[in-house]
Formats: structure tokens, C-alpha cells, sequence
């Protein structure tokens, strides 16, 4: 089986040198390098005699304390025909529920459930009726101030949802969340579909209540099989991303899973991790070189 080594430093930083990317193939005994962007990512061809595990073990030893991300994969099938994502600390750079609570007066309160829920130490359905009983009486019209004045995108998302539909694939926003969010931030973002959870509003304010079943873990996954089966495609052809625990079941399923700026117990079960990088990190994964970005 043929692999390539992706080497992905933050485009900001630009932090990936000539005599990193050299050292660093000289020590695997890459047989080609390709750059995909300059200082910022680049491909290592391995030899054909080169295991997975032995790669990954030699560049995690090579990137260790350097702000790099490296990932080891099969050459012929890392380019995905669909792109599953989560939303909160994701796609955008706030987790919703916090924002929210925060107008309530339990912003601190709700940011530690939501931390422990996203580090695994609490059940995240659970979790969610908790936070979502404390926004009971909370006015609906909040969410719209919020969107406008305290949610941003994440950096590289917009590219990376316009360069994969436009190579044709499928772009869906999963989110734990709630669909308040996710209609304005997928369109903003240009993805094909959006789900969420529910929150029920009677007289113009929330009830404290969430429809069930609630979109956790299991859910996340089971949606990443729906959307695939509709497009007739399986989950091994779909590259997801997410952060927290709710997370790992369809970071484990897709074909490519990507543990992003993630909670220790989701990079510690994720094979791929990006910890410097931003989400075009993901494009360049795939093979897709900087000039063929669209925003």
C-alpha cells in the first residue's frame, strides 16, 4: 500500500521550512516531495516499504515541539467525496449554549458542564437538559444578537466547505447544538445541510426544554451513515471533523476522522490531530494544493 505524509503548519505562522521538510524526508526515505503551499504544507511520498505506524512514529518524534501537524495516510483514497463537520468550538469559535447562558447570568456554571461534557467526564445528553433548563424564560431574539455579535467563523472554513463542493462533494453541518445556529452559520458557511438539536420556544422565549432524542454522540454517527447512504456513499468516503467526546463516534466512522484543536480524550482516540493548524489544514490532508482554494 502506497502512503503519503502530509506535513501542515498555520497558515499564519507559516512555519514549515526547507530544511524541516528536507531532514524530515531524509529520516523517512521519502521518495518525492510535493508542496502544496509554501512554508505551509507539503507532501512526503514514502517508500513503499514503509509501514503506517513506523511513519507516524518517526515524524511525531521530528514535528515534537514544533508547531507542525503531521498525518500518514493511504495516497489513493485521502481525497473524500464528503465533509462532515461539528459546529461549536468547530466551524465557529464559541460553543452556542455558553453564549447563551451567559445572558441568563450562569455563563460560568454552564461553561464548566459544557467542558466536562466535551472532555468525556459527563454524558453529553445529560449534560445538554441540564444547560438547556437553566435558559428557561431566556427570550428567543437573543440567538440573533448573539450571531451578530459574538460568534465568529473559524479561520480556513469557508475555504474549506467552497473547495470541496466544488469538487463535488457532500458538505454537512452536525451539531450538538441547536438549530437556531446551525441555519444561520451553514449558510454562512455555504454547507449542503445542517442538523441539530431543538430547543422548544412558546411566547417568543425558550422553555427550557429540548426535543428528543437529543443529537449526541451515537446520533452524530448515525447521521454521518443517513446522509452517506443518501448519496450513495459509504462513511469511509466522508472526512469529519469535530472536538469534543459527543464527537468520537463519527470521527471513528468516517473514513478520515480529524481531531481539530481538540479535548484531550478525543485527540488521545483520534489518529489524525490538528493542534496548530486551522481548518484548510483539512484540504491540504486531501492532497488540494493553496492555488486551488476558493473562498
Amino acid at each position: 500500500m502506497k502512503f503519503v505524509a502530509t506535513l501542515v503548519a498555520n497558515p499564519l505562522e507559516r512555519a514549515l521550512d526547507d530544511a524541516f521538510v528536507s531532514s524530515t524526508a531524509q529520516a523517512i526515505s521519502a521518495r518525492e516531495i510535493r508542496w502544496l503551499a509554501p512554508r505551509t504544507a507539503c507532501d512526503l511520498v514514502l517508500p513503499v516499504s514503509m509501514k503506517r505506524e513506523e511513519a507516524e512514529t518517526v515524524l511525531a518524534e521530528l514535528a515534537s515541539g514544533k508547531p507542525i501537524d503531521t498525518a500518514v495516510q493511504h495516497s489513493t483514497t485521502r481525497r473524500k467525496a464528503g465533509l462532515i463537520a461539528d459546529m461549536d468550538s468547530t466551524m465557529i469559535d464559541q460553543e452556542c449554549i455558553d453564549e447563551l447562558a451567559d445572558f441568563v447570568g450562569v455563563g460560568p456554571l454552564v461553561s464548566q458542564i459544557t467542558a466536562r461534557s466535551m472532555n468525556g467526564e459527563i454524558n453529553f445528553e445529560t449534560a445538554l437538559r441540564e444547560r438547556v433548563g437553566l435558559l428557561k424564560g431566556l427570550p428567543v431574539s437573543v440567538v440573533e444578537e448573539i450571531l451578530k455579535s459574538r460568534i465568529t467563523l473559524a479561520a480556513g472554513g469557508k475555504e474549506l466547505v467552497a473547495t470541496m463542493r466544488a469538487n463535488g462533494a457532500w458538505t454537512a453541518l452536525i451539531s450538538g447544538g441547536f438549530t437556531r445556529f446551525t441555519t444561520a452559520i451553514s449558510k454562512k458557511l455555504g454547507f449542503d445541510e445542517h442538523r441539530a438539536n431543538v430547543l422548544i420556544e412558546k411566547d417568543g422565549c425558550f422553555t427550557g426544554e429540548v426535543i428528543e432524542p437529543i443529537l449526541g454522540r451515537e446520533a452524530k454517527a448515525d447521521a454521518l451513515s443517513a446522509i452517506a447512504t443518501a448519496h450513495g456513499l459509504s462513511p469511509a468516503q466522508f472526512i469529519a471533523v469535530g472536538d469534543g467526546a459527543n464527537d468520537l463516534g463519527m470521527l471513528a466512522l468516517a473514513g478520515t476522522g480529524v481531531a481539530l484543536h481538540a479535548k484531550p480524550i478525543v485527540a488521545s482516540q483520534t489518529r489524525i490531530r490538528i493542534d496548530h493548524g486551522d481548518l484548510t489544514a483539512l484540504l491540504y490532508l486531501q492532497g488540494y494544493q493553496q492555488n486551488e482554494f476558493l473562498a
